[in-house]
């Protein structure tokens, strides 16, 4: 898998574009039966709303609107794509509205599979964006073929990521003891960076970027 090796070796510098598969976004608009706004916003993400992935119907919808966005990021070149917000089954939770959520961690691992499925068929590899709580095994039927994983020198998650990847992952840090941390856990093995939060360019007032 000389290509995967290539990728990694790039990803700290120039990460794949995330897709926000599971949330709604500002800019995007979503029919209004597969958005559960009747929960409310994302406790953490102030505007953004669960996408409906319960039933096989709501999932292949949704695998069909984001069609579009992955076939530009293959037509432009990208070698790999993150959907972000796997954990979405997880968002309410601590809060009155937990129950409330119509989904759990299958319906999320069965809608992840489709949509990796979807990416592969366009030759893109797939990144497992963060929630380390999978096994191996879930990890294969999905499809995953590396992971990124952010702050997990912060939350002392690194050794998880290789336990599911071995050396296929990267790991960005917004903070520089958390970085620090990354880099004695997994250094030597792995690409770990330290970002901005906003992921700003050179010669912006907020960008930095060091890497171990």
């Amino acid at each position: 898998m000389v290509w995967l090796a290539a990728l990694l070796a790039t990803a700290a510098a120039f990460a794949p574009p995330p897709v926000n598969a599971r949330q709604t976004q500002p800019d995007a608009d979503w029919p209004a039966d597969l958005v559960r706004r009747e929960l409310g916003d994302d406790p953490n993400w102030g505007g953004e709303y669960l996408l409906d992935i319960s039933t096989p119907a709501t999932r292949g919808r949704i695998a069909d609107l984001l069609r579009p966005m992955i076939q530009t990021r293959a037509r432009k070149g990208f070698d790999a794509v993150e959907y972000d917000n796997l954990d979405s089954w997880t968002r309410f939770d601590g809060t009155p509205r937990a129950d409330d959520v119509p989904f759990s961690k299958r319906a999320a691992l069965a809608f992840a599979r489709l949509i990796t499925r979807r990416a592969h068929a366009l030759g893109l590899a797939v990144a497992q964006k963060n929630t380390v709580e999978l096994t191996r095994a879930q990890v294969r039927r999905v499809g995953f073929d590396f992971a990124i994983a952010e702050e997990c020198g912060r939350y002392r998650e690194c050794d998880g990521y290789r336990k599911l990847y071995g050396d296929h992952f990267v790991v960005i840090e917004y903070r520089r003891r958390d970085f620090r941390a990354a880099c004695r856990a997994v250094g030597r093995r792995v690409s770990v960076v330290l970002r901005d939060r906003n992921v700003t360019a050179p010669g912006s007032r907020t960008y930095r970027y060091d890497e171990c």
